[in-house]
């Protein structure tokens, strides 16, 4: 008896969004399963909590609206927006915020939901500026992390997975823009590997 094989998510997508895409690292439904179980143990470890999450724009969106859609405790939703400048090939350049919260933290408990977490060196300085707001307590929930990469020691209390050394796209994580949408994460390989 032979095997089914499921088909290809990547079959029906526009040639310009299959363009550069490489192997699927996480599909769809393991993304699901996972973002389940961690807003379940949110959803415990806040029961009876004024909960706030902050999401940083722009990549967070869907794993934001996922997470939000599990949890069966009540929870406030704020955003925030930073810049990173310096040299492309720098990771530690200087953060700049663009968007800060609408929210006020103090007293309350919050959640700093990212998409993934490389060098520390962002996240660093996001819990500095959210630890200077007075919240009862602040922790970080984030999809991807990758402790190979760390620069600066940052705990992280929730974690999706721990992602490869790839350069990946899909499900908010983009690529000038492009890719944000997939329902899956991959990685990206461009055939003209200066386009990266």
């Amino acid at each position: 008896m032979a095997t089914q094989t499921a088909p290809d998510p990547r079959a029906d997508l526009d040639p310009a969004l299959r363009a550069g895409l490489g192997p699927i690292v996480y599909p769809r439904e393991q993304i699901e399963a996972r973002v389940a179980e961690m807003a379940a143990a949110i959803s415990r470890d806040y029961a009876g909590k004024q909960l706030v999450l902050i999401g940083v724009l722009k990549g967070i969106v869907l794993f934001m609206a996922d997470l939000l859609r599990e949890l069966v405790v009540p929870a406030a939703v704020d955003f925030i927006a930073i810049s990173r400048f310096g040299p492309p090939q720098e990771s530690r350049g200087a953060v700049r915020l663009l968007k800060d919260l609408d929210l006020p933290l103090a007293g309350r408990h919050a959640l700093l939901v990212e998409n993934i977490v490389d060098t520390g060196f962002t996240m660093s300085y996001l819990m500095r500026a959210l630890h200077a707001r007075h919240p009862a307590s602040l922790a970080v929930c984030v999809l991807l992390n990758r402790p190979r990469r760390r620069l600066i020691d940052v705990e992280l209390d929730y974690v999706g997975f721990e992602a490869p050394e790839d350069f990946l796209v899909g499900y908010g994580l983009g690529h000038h823009e492009r890719y944000r949408q997939l329902p899956f994460i991959a990685r990206f390989e461009p055939e003209d590997i200066t386009a990266a």
